[in-house]
C-alpha cells in the first residue's frame, strides 16, 4: 500500500554522539590548506602561465589523480617508495600520480592519433612521499609544458623561452642554468669512469651549488664526515678522475659562447662530444636572437638533475633573490621515457613548474598580492525590503566585468559591513539607502583612503562620519564612477 503524501515518514537526522568526544581538527603532515588569500595568488600565477603557454600555441590536457600501480612503475621500481599505493575494493593496486610525465607518456601510447608535434600543458596536483621544507609539500601542483613527437632542437628553445616569459611575466629576479646530459656522458669518458658509475657521479656534481667543489671532490673520492659526525662514503675515484671532474667543473662561463669554446677545447678527442656541444650551442644561438640579457641563461656544467630520466638538454631556474627555495622550474629532453610505453623511443621535451614552491617564493619576495576576496566592490544592504533592487544594482556592475559582492551577512548595520568590507581587502563600496533609491542616486566609497588614513590618524569612526572618499552618484553613471574610483 502507497503512503499519501503526509503520511509519508521521513528519517530522523543522525547526529554524531558528542560522548565520543570533538573530533580534532588537523592535516596530515607535508599537506596543507590553501585558504583563499593563498588560492587568490596562486590562481593568478597559474593564469600568468596559462596565458604565456597558449601564446606559444601549447593545447591544455587533463589526466587520472590514479592510475595503475604498473603505470606508475613503468620507469622502475626506484620511484615505489615515493608513490602513494593503496588497493581498490576488486582487488587492482593503484597509485596517486607523482609526477605528470608518467600519464602524459600513457596518452601518447594510447592515442596514437594525436597530432605530431603534440604541444601541451596540464596544471594538476601530484602527490609524493617526500621529506616536506620550505615550498616543498607532499601533495603540490605541477605545472609541465611539454612538446612530444619532434626532436628537434627548436622545441627545446621553445620550452625555455616559454618558461622565460612566465617568469618575466611574474617578475622575480632568476637564472636559467643550462647542461646538456650528452655532455655529461662525455665527462665519463673524458675522466676514464666506468659506465656503470655515472648516475653515482652525477648525483655528487649535482651537489656543486650548494656544498661547493670540496665537498664533491671527497665525495667523489674516499668519502667525509658531515657536520652530524656521520661518514658519508665516497666513490673512489682515483686522484686523476677526480682532477679531471674538477677541471670540467672549472671551466670559464661567463659568457655561453666562452662556456661552448672551452668545453671543445676540453672534449677534443673525446668521440661524440660535439653532439652534445652542438646542441647546447643551437639552443644558445636561438635564445640570442631574441636579445636576452646576459646573465639570465647561462651554460652550467654542474646541472645534473634527473639525468637517468633525461636524455639531451637538460635545464633549472633558480630564483636568485629566494635560492633557499630551490629549482622552481626543472626541464629537458626524454626520448627515451614513452618508449616503456611503446617499445620504440619518441622524442619528447619538456618543463615542470612547481606552484607551490614558486608562490611560496613569490610570497615572500612580495610579487604576488595576497589578497583575501576577488571582489572590487561590495554592495551595502541599508533597506531590507530591497533586496531585489540591490540584486540587480550587483548584476548591472558585474554585466560591467567588475567583479562584485552583495553583502549578505547577518550583521546589518553599515559599520558592521564597511568592517566586513575592510577585513575582506574590498576596495569599494556602494552604499543606496531610501533616500538615495528615492533620487535615483548611490554612494560609492573608496575604503583605501580610510584604510590610508586610519593608519595615519588611527580614528577611523570620525572618518566615516565626514563621509571621506565618499561620493555621491548619478545610478546611471554608477559603473563609471566606480571604474574611476578603481583607477585610483
Amino acid at each position: 500500500m502507497s503512503l499519501r503524501k503526509s503520511e509519508v515518514q521521513v528519517p530522523s537526522p543522525v547526529y554524531k554522539d558528542k560522548s565520543l568526544g570533538i573530533v580534532e581538527p588537523k592535516i596530515l603532515r607535508g599537506f596543507r590548506d590553501l585558504l583563499p588569500t593563498d588560492m587568490i595568488a596562486l590562481e593568478k600565477i597559474i593564469s600568468v602561465i596559462k596565458d604565456v603557454c597558449e601564446s606559444y600555441g601549447f593545447i591544455p590536457t587533463s589526466t587520472p589523480a590514479i592510475e595503475y600501480k604498473n603505470i606508475l612503475l613503468a620507469y622502475g621500481e626506484e620511484t615505489s617508495k615515493e608513490v602513494y599505493f593503496f588497493e581498490e575494493p576488486d582487488g587492482n593496486m593503484v597509485g596517486l600520480r607523482y609526477d605528470l610525465t608518467v600519464p602524459l607518456s600513457r596518452v601518447i601510447a594510447q592515442y596514437k592519433n594525436l597530432p605530431k608535434p603534440f604541444k601541451r600543458y596540464q596544471v594538476s596536483t601530484v602527490w609524493r612521499y617526500d621529506k616536506p621544507n620550505p615550498g616543498r609539500f607532499r601533495e603540490f601542483i605541477q605545472f609541465d609544458i611539454d612538446a612530444v613527437g619532434t626532436s628537434s632542437i627548436s622545441a627545446d628553445s621553445e620550452i625555455i623561452l616559454a618558461i622565460y616569459d612566465c617568469l618575466e611575466r611574474l617578475g622575480p629576479s632568476f637564472i636559467i642554468r643550462l647542461n646538456n646530459r650528452k655532455i655529461l656522458n662525455s665527462l665519463i669518458v673524458f675522466a676514464g669512469i666506468e659506465p656503470n658509475m655515472a648516475r653515482s657521479v652525477f648525483r655528487v656534481i649535482d651537489k656543486l651549488e650548494k656544498q661547493g667543489i670540496e665537498v664533491v671532490k671527497q665525495e667523489l673520492g674516499p668519502g667525509r664526515v658531515d657536520i652530524s659526525g656521520d661518514k658519508i662514503k665516497g666513490l673512489g675515484l682515483n686522484e686523476v678522475q677526480i682532477k679531471k671532474i674538477e677541471e670540467f667543473l672549472s671551466l670559464p662561463k661567463n659568457t655561453c659562447s666562452e662556456a661552448i669554446d672551452s668545453l671543445k677545447e676540453l672534449f677534443k678527442s673525446v668521440k661524440g662530444a660535439e653532439e652534445g656541444i652542438d646542441e647546447i650551442k643551437e639552443i644558445h644561438d636561438h635564445l640570442d636572437c631574441l636579445s636576452i640579457p646576459d646573465g639570465k641563461i647561462i651554460i652550467d656544467f654542474s646541472i645534473a638533475r634527473g639525468l637517468d630520466y633525461y636524455t639531451g638538454p637538460v635545464f633549472e631556474v633558480v630564483l636568485t633573490d629566494a635560492k633557499e627555495y630551490g629549482s622552481v622550474v626543472g626541464g629537458g629532453r626524454f626520448d627515451e621515457l614513452i618508449g616503456y610505453f611503446t617499445g620504440e623511443n619518441t622524442p619528447a621535451t619538456g618543463a615542470s613548474v612547481g606552484i607551490d614552491r614558486l608562490l611560496e617564493a613569490l610570497k615572500k619576495l612580495k610579487l604576488v598580492k595576497t589578497k583575501p576576496s576577488t571582489a572590487d566592490v561590495i554592495i551595502t544592504i541599508m533597506v531590507k525590503d530591497k533586496l531585489g533592487e540591490y540584486q540587480k544594482i550587483a548584476k548591472k556592475i558585474r554585466d560591467a566585468g567588475i567583479k562584485t559582492e552583495l553583502y549578505v551577512g547577518e550583521k546589518t548595520s553599515i559599520k558592521e559591513q564597511l568592517k566586513y568590507a575592510d577585513k575582506q581587502d574590498i576596495p569599494v563600496a556602494v552604499i543606496v539607502g531610501e533616500d538615495e533609491f528615492t533620487r535615483n542616486e548611490a554612494s560609492i566609497k573608496d575604503l583605501r583612503v580610510i584604510k590610508k588614513q586610519k593608519i595615519e590618524i588611527g580614528e577611523r569612526e570620525a572618518y566615516l562620519k565626514e563621509r571621506i572618499g565618499q561620493k555621491k552618484v548619478p545610478m546611471g553613471n554608477l559603473v563609471e564612477e566606480i571604474k574611476l574610483m578603481l583607477k585610483k
